[in-house]
């Protein structure tokens, strides 16, 4: 019910307000418009985007300087990680990180970095966006492949002692890589 009354809130006031945003200030009459821009927010720079545009693709495009190690993101897990997703990564208030290979294919799949993401730039990408939970984009170039190289390594993906960087994360061959099918479906 008070799900339904915010939605009928919402519309109410989107409906009532649209007009003059979409308008900006040449509204004539309520439901006509005028080809002027809507007049919201401001133009983004180039100099201020560029920070922003951190998208790190499965080839590797995108990654940082910086690079770490499993012994070194022993550490950063500890810090940042333990308390959401427990001692060894295998489960704690959120989702298990370790474990899971063999069990896709199963009734009870466990979807973990081990048996499910396909590739390793992709955990990189994740970590840097949204971890940790409650600060997420803290952590370093150097801490984010500590920690990428730590949950690898708990899944057994790589050795403790490799370093990651921008050219040997891409490298890294994760156990699903090719468990998902990217083509197109053609008309």
């Amino acid at each position: 019910m008070a799900y339904r009354r915010s939605l009928s809130v919402a519309a109410t006031l989107l409906l009532t307000i649209s007009p003059a945003l979409m308008a900006g200030d040449e509204a004539t009459d309520a439901g006509t418009f005028t080809a002027a821009a809507p007049q919201l927010g401001q133009v983004i720079d180039t100099d201020t985007l560029t920070p922003l545009a951190i998208t790190v693709f499965p080839d590797g495009r995108g990654l940082p300087a910086g690079s770490g190690t499993a012994v070194d993101g022993a550490a950063v897990y500890e810090r940042h990680c333990l308390a959401c997703h427990g001692p060894d990564g295998r489960g704690g208030l959120n989702d298990a990180l370790v474990g899971g290979q063999g069990t896709l294919q199963t009734g009870a799949p466990k979807k973990t970095v081990g048996s499910f993401w396909p590739y390793a730039t992709t955990l990189f990408d994740y970590v840097r966006r949204a971890m940790p939970y409650r600060a997420p984009g803290t952590l370093s170039a150097d801490e984010l492949y500590a920690v990428t190289a730590y949950l690898l390594h708990a899944n057994g993906i790589v050795d403790e002692a490799q370093v990651l960087d921008a050219q040997t994360l891409p490298a890294v061959t994760m156990p699903n890589r090719d468990g998902f099918d990217w083509t197109l479906p053609v008309d």
